[in-house]
């Protein structure tokens, strides 16, 4: 696959068929609409109920079939082609195993989807706010169509786990209460020319309101009609959590060699993190260095805003010193937004630009209630992960790349495994570049890589029932199979990152099966896959022209990547 240009590309009858879908999409989905910064669907939902399920199904397999006629003209149609067929078939797949039906976990369901979207909307102006107005206005019938969604699945014995449900029905509770969510977002409404018109005003306390209103009704009902029915086991099954491997990562992997692989990549992380502990103070272990660090002051921030102004800075100085020496960065690439995000879930994550860059990429930080402290120690590798060479310069790129791909390569293809095995990638790279000379960063690094390897094998041990790894089985209750007591306490084991935070991740990795091990197991295959490179090209091999051309094909599957960087090798 030659490297892309900045030559317009003829749009053909395959990039027609994509940029189709990703209308379709736009229309189905207006929040992903709105995530990927096409506007016309702002001031709407969409219908969440199964009928809705059944529509995106509908449009999904007329789609491929559209596809599956079309004939590619070059490699770029055929790399489009293959990774568009891939992501129908498996959207076929997931519907018809009903996962529709039992869409509720702790960080990426509807439950937090129709909050979400509303950070991402734009609020410099009047008629910004009256465009978020109308989207509240009907916010309760996407939530409608969502119980309706949650309670056919109820009917069929599809039911997610007992302990999301409970989750969620806490985290409603932060975003309707009288100092919550919607309150706060509304109350705080102040467009960049002045006041809001007193009418504009009342509309969006009504609609916030009615939001409100919406989250508590659902939160009823998951707590009156969900939660009896809900299921006690955690573990999705072997079935169902390679469904979702396969979605994440785009390939289809061992999951037994992959949790293999997993334990001994945990056991080498330990090693490493206790040889650069010893740098840090002689004969130290990890926990007598981590307590160490801790002590010093200087690697220390306190609140939201020293942590907002730090992750600025160290991302700004990243891309400077990057597109000087080791990469081509293009300038509207080089402008990130650091963000604390207006949420207390816990997550860290990364949203793209628009596709005029209008809105920039943007690092978001959702930082859990009570957390009021962070060490620039163990974050630095965070920033380099979200920002660049990771997330914004593998996504930010691609976007900038429109001469040559259609949207849905820009914008919407590529999976967590591409994506998130990148950014660990991303990690290791900043290390043999020399920008963790301390030994502090790289413990912090091994800290954050060594977590990555733990929840491979904590996920694909609980999800498909697997005995305890023996070095590990003195932990939790003394059973024989993972569950999530032994769980919580082997991450409490392999992390160094306040309670609140460990407690929201095994969470998460119950309820969203196969996604967390998509990071580890990406960088994996991204490292595979460079290597296979090298050996490819032989004295031709050249790092920058390898980055260059993988990330100049946008987001694709693994499986995918593999195919379009090795045919010709």
């Amino acid at each position: 696959m030659a490297a892309m240009t900045g030559s317009e590309r003829t749009p053909t009858p395959v990039d027609t068929i994509a940029e189709a879908w990703v209308d379709d999409i736009a229309e189905l989905y207006p929040t992903v609409a709105t995530y990927i910064g096409r506007d016309e669907y702002n001031d709407r939902y969409g219908d969440y109920s199964p009928a809705g399920a059944d529509a995106a199904r509908d449009r999904a397999r007329a789609r491929l079939r559209e596809l599956s006629a079309a004939v590619p003209v070059d490699r770029i149609d055929e790399v489009t082609k293959e990774d568009l067929s891939r992501e129908l078939e498996l959207e076929l797949e997931l519907h018809d195993a009903n996962v529709h039906l039992r869409a509720l976990n702790v960080i990426e369901s509807p439950a937090q989807e129709i909050r979400n979207v509303l950070d991402l909307m734009p609020t410099a102006t009047a008629q910004d706010w009256e465009t978020i107005a109308a989207r509240l206005t009907v916010l309760p019938a996407a939530v409608d169509g969502y119980i309706e969604t949650l309670r056919t699945g109820i009917d069929a014995g599809v039911v997610p786990a007992r302990r999301q449900v409970a989750e969620v029905i806490t985290q409603i509770g932060r975003y309707s209460a009288d100092d919550g969510f919607f309150a706060t977002f509304v109350g705080d409404a102040a467009p960049a020319e002045g006041q809001l018109p007193a009418s504009l005003a009342r509309s969006l306390s009504d609609a916030a309101g009615g939001a409100r209103v919406a989250y508590d009704r659902l939160a009823e009902f998951l707590g009156s009609e969900l939660a009896p029915a809900a299921t006690d086991q955690d573990g999705v099954g072997r079935d169902l959590y390679t469904l979702f491997s396969r979605q994440f990562l785009g390939a289809a992997v061992d999951l037994d060699e992959t949790y293999e692989w997993g334990l001994e990549e945990l056991a080498r992380m330990v090693a490493e993190q206790e040889s650069v502990a010893r740098e840090i103070r002689a004969g130290a272990s990890v926990d007598e260095a981590i307590a160490f660090l801790e002590t010093d002051p200087s690697r220390r921030l306190h609140g939201t805003e020293a942590l907002q102004r730090w992750m600025q800075a160290t991302a700004d100085r990243a891309v400077a010193d990057l597109a000087a020496t080791h990469f081509d960065i293009p300038e509207p690439v080089r402008r990130i937004e650091c963000m604390i995000a207006p949420t207390q879930e816990g997550g860290i994550y990364y949203t793209g630009p628009t596709d005029d860059f209008s809105r920039p990429g943007r690092m978001w930080w959702s930082v859990p209630e009570g957390v009021e402290d962070f060490d620039t120690w163990r974050e630095l590798t965070t920033v380099y992960h979200e920002g660049v060479p990771g997330h914004h310069l593998q996504i930010a790129q691609a976007v900038y790349n429109r001469g040559q791909l259609n949207s849905w390569r820009r914008l919407l293809a590529g999976t967590s495994g591409h994506a998130e095995g990148w950014a660990l990638y991303a990690e290791r790279l900043m290390e043999q570049l020399g920008y963790l000379q301390d030994p502090a960063d790289r413990l912090g690094m091994l800290d954050g890589q060594r977590m990555r390897a733990a929840r491979v094998v904590l996920d694909i041990g609980v999800h498909l029932g697997k005995p305890r790894p023996a070095a590990w089985a003195h932990l939790g209750d003394g059973g024989s199979t993972w569950d999530a007591g032994f769980a919580l306490e082997f991450m409490r084991h392999n992390v160094n990152m306040p309670d609140a935070f460990v407690q929201f991740e095994v969470n998460r990795y119950l309820g969203w099966p196969g996604q967390a091990p998509s990071y580890k197991v990406g960088q994996r295959i991204w490292e595979q896959l460079r290597d296979e490179y090298r050996a490819s090209r032989g004295d031709a091999f050249d790092i920058k022209e390898f980055h260059r051309t993988a990330l100049d094909l946008g987001g694709v599957g693994l499986d995918t990547l593999r195919h379009a960087l090795l045919r010709d090798r």
